[in-house]
């Protein structure tokens, strides 16, 4: 299969023809569907991403009021800031607070309320000097994510279509990488340079920016599987079964016999005192922005996490005592076994907040580049039309040109990827029925 043959029309003609022993008609035919039944899905994974890399950004724009604030002389007590907000949320229940980190930061108190859907928040942001509520909001998950953010994050995940729409990213994540693969086999491969005008020029733009980018599409396509609806379940079981899990500590309360006072790390606790906690958890060596959750119920302690997304990762913990200030537990990032590391560095990376600023450009250039080498697709497949409309597909029968045993060990891969990877799985089905019913429509006719 040369060059010309990516180039020219299509005239059906059966792929007996091709050179025998050959993968290249099959990847060619396979290439050609993915790229116009996953290229939609894909497109608007990219758009959709490319708007969420710079929402940190973003928010502290439309957010500013909320989340800086003017510098002051003193800041006020932690637990003064914890009670202003309580008193401004008075049918909420306190979970957790995070100090801010800057001079100029808010104080974020964050609430939980039984109206509110899993995983989301009432976050109270308070001024450290006067104790002053400046706002309050709906936030989502671990990163607080605020509502301009949380809108798009959920449009990146599920169109706003709940469990069903989820589907969409999950097949877009499913398919990339066999796009990448399969895009980077055809174009080394080819039996010589595709330069030239029209087509071949939108070929030579669209197999050059996905090899420069290759290596960031499957990154996102193996990160975005780890947070899918079917597939992450796969995930999970591998973690677990090679004891990659991350880590959790422990939050339970010894039974200390009635004594209730105890000089810890960094000062006495006598009752449930922020200020007090946070000081031992700083005595402790969590330095950073820290977050500190206050005990769930009778028996369980104070958990005060570091929250530092970007490298160098600082996620250490620790577990304190509300009744003794007695650190009971602590849990180290070095710790971590390498898949959890890997998971927090890939999860982190995905979202642009690993490298900061730079790691949010790398993201945007490649969402850019998928959204334009999907546009270029389609206008190859508008180039390939015989007279009018679409382009033809590649020639049907493109397998039989694949020796035997390794179209049987093509057959035996794809069915486990089928069954560890169900998307994938079930839209290849649809794909072959679809070509099926195509070719039964076109043997009539």
């Amino acid at each position: 299969m040369t060059t010309d043959e990516l180039i020219e029309p299509d005239t059906a003609a059966p792929a007996k023809s091709a050179r025998r022993g050959s993968l290249r008609p099959l990847l060619l035919r396979l290439h050609f569907y993915l790229g116009v039944f996953v290229g939609p899905f894909l497109f608007v994974a990219a758009l959709s991403g490319l708007l969420y890399i710079f929402t940190p950004q973003l928010e502290r724009a439309i957010y500013a009021h909320e989340l800086t604030v003017p510098v002051g002389q003193a800041r006020q007590p932690l637990q003064a800031q914890v009670e202003a907000a309580q008193r401004a949320l008075p049918d909420a229940t306190f979970v957790r607070v995070r100090p801010g980190e800057a001079e100029d930061a808010s104080t974020q108190v964050i609430f939980s309320r039984s109206d509110l859907a899993a995983s989301h928040w009432l976050t109270a942001y308070v001024d450290p000097y006067t104790s002053e509520v400046r706002g309050t909001l709906e936030t989502y998950g671990s990163s607080q994510a605020g509502p301009v953010r949380t809108w798009i994050d959920e449009l990146h995940r599920g169109l706003h279509l709940g469990d069903f729409g989820r589907l969409y990213s999950e097949l877009a994540a499913s398919w990339l990488w066999v796009v990448v693969l399969g895009g980077l086999i055809l174009w080394w491969g080819r039996r010589r340079p595709a330069k030239g005008k029209g087509r071949r020029k939108l070929l030579s733009w669209h197999a050059t920016t996905g090899t420069w980018v290759a290596i960031v599409l499957l990154f996102l396509s193996a990160t975005g599987l780890t947070w899918s609806q079917y597939a992450g379940e796969t995930v999970d079981d591998v973690r677990a079964a090679l004891s990659w899990e991350t880590p959790t500590l422990p939050a339970s309360v010894p039974d200390h016999g009635g004594h209730g006072e105890h000089h810890g790390g960094g000062g006495q606790v006598t009752g449930a005192n922020v200020d007090q906690v946070l000081n031992i958890a700083r005595g402790s060596g969590l330095d950073g922005p820290v977050e500190v959750a206050v005990p769930s119920g009778p028996g369980k302690a104070y958990v005060v996490k570091q929250i530092q997304s970007a490298w160098p990762t600082k996620q250490d913990s620790v577990a304190i005592d509300p009744g003794t200030g007695e650190v009971l537990a602590k849990l180290r990032f070095d710790d971590y076994p390498l898949g959890a590391k890997l998971t927090r560095w890939g999860i982190d990376a995905h979202m642009g907040m690993l490298f900061g600023l730079a790691n949010q450009l790398v993201l945007a250039a490649v969402c850019v580049s998928l959204l334009a080498m999907i546009i270029w697709g389609y206008r190859m497949w508008w180039h390939r039309r015989p007279t009018k409309g679409f382009g033809r597909p590649f020639p049907r029968g493109a397998w039989r040109s694949v020796p035997k045993p390794v179209l049987i060990g093509l057959i035996v891969v794809t069915a486990a990827l089928a069954w560890y990877l169900p998307v994938l799985g079930v839209s290849l089905a649809g794909f072959l029925v679809i070509d099926w019913i195509v070719g039964r429509v076109r043997a009539r006719s």
